[in-house]
């Protein structure tokens, strides 16, 4: 099949039509980060999607769209479209379609492509993954009281506990107040100098240094649209700031992507009753999953129904690129392997170090 390679912001509406039509076929690429809105949102901002980012658009004989990869070429190599600020990378497409994915390096003129969080539901890059991990998610589709008694019967006393530390929270400080879809600039603004203190805080490298992710978040904090939008959530007690969420909405999803708290009010986990406050709102508000994305901190495994698969690796053609690529995995695989103990982590935390880096410049 013939590929065109377009900038996001170049793609058709008919094309745009079509991307969108095929990721609501398919229920396990509903995400927001797979979606030409966020494609486009990041293309619009200044920083390297506006600069080198392109759709790669596989077509039928016709003409027609018959699948979406979005990339973000770089001098070596390929990063997906809006790291590192996307949760996932997929192929969007349905799954009966023939794809070989160097096809889509071959037409873009790419030696390499590096993905992090490929969900499993682009089964064409199996060949082409070095490791597995999981994404986790609440899944709310028969109603938040159903939800709640599942984590009871399996165990997790989570939510009775932030119940718990909601009411101490009132007790000793004041009305607790949740509000939902604020629109609170300054709220906004408090939870980004939150996260950026968070960062320094744990020696971790402040992604808004880099200018254009700052930019992205404030536009989509100002778009409403809940088909793809910002959504912010806050706790307040006696009046002030404890806790804020601020997530991305794509019709019933809510991925939610930065949360930070008064850290005067650490003791009671006031980030964790915010997301509870959450989860109550969504059954009357059409949200039916909360998407808290990769990783394995406990409140996440505690509040998660469901596992999300995520894969990582390359593909690469015959390149230098390619070849140093390969290096750099023998070199981390040979170190999982080894009884080592915190160091056989280290060269992988490495090239996600590198990784993250290479996606802010």
């Amino acid at each position: 099949m013939p590929i065109d390679v377009i900038a996001p912001l170049d793609l058709s509406p008919g094309d745009v039509a079509a991307w969108s039509a095929i990721q609501a076929g398919r229920p396990d690429l509903r995400s927001p980060f797979l979606s030409p809105q966020w494609a486009q949102a990041c293309a619009r901002v200044d920083g390297p999607d506006r600069r080198s980012a392109v759709v790669a658009v596989m077509r039928d004989d016709d003409g027609a769209p018959q699948g979406f990869l979005p990339l973000r070429p770089t001098r070596f190599a390929a990063l997906p479209l809006g790291a590192p600020m996307a949760d996932y990378q997929a192929v969007v497409a349905p799954l009966g379609q023939p794809i070989r994915p160097r096809q889509f390096l071959e037409a873009a003129g790419i030696g390499r492509f590096d993905f992090q969080n490929l969900l499993s539901a682009s089964p064409w890059f199996a060949p082409y993954v070095r490791g597995r991990g999981e994404s986790q998610v609440i899944d709310l589709s028969e109603g938040y009281d159903a939800y709640a008694a599942q984590r009871r019967a399996e165990g997790h006393d989570i939510l009775k506990d932030c119940a718990k530390k909601r009411r101490k929270l009132e007790r000793e400080h004041g009305e607790v107040v949740f509000t939902a879809l604020s629109a609170s600039a300054d709220h906004f603004e408090q939870l980004l100098a939150w996260k950026r203190a968070q960062y320094r805080l744990t020696r971790q490298t402040d992604i808004f240094d880099a200018g254009w992710p700052l930019e992205l978040v404030r536009s989509i904090f100002a778009r409403r649209d809940p088909d793809f939008g910002g959504a912010l959530f806050t706790l307040e007690v006696g009046g002030e700031l404890v806790a804020a969420h601020f997530a991305l909405r794509f019709g019933g999803v809510m991925h939610c992507w930065f949360i930070a708290h008064n850290d005067a009010f650490a003791r009671y986990s006031p980030g964790v009753v915010l997301i509870a406050d959450m989860l109550q709102w969504a059954g009357s508000e059409g949200v039916d999953e909360f998407d808290l994305g990769p990783g394995d901190y406990r409140f996440k495994l505690q509040l998660a129904n469901v596992k999300r698969e995520v894969m990582h690796g390359f593909v690469g053609r015959a390149s230098a690129a390619t070849l140093v690529r390969e290096a750099q995995y023998q070199v981390r695989a040979a170190a999982e392997a080894l009884p080592l103990g915190k160091a056989s982590a280290l060269p992988g935390k490495a090239m996600r170090r590198i990784d993250l880096w290479r996606g802010l410049r």
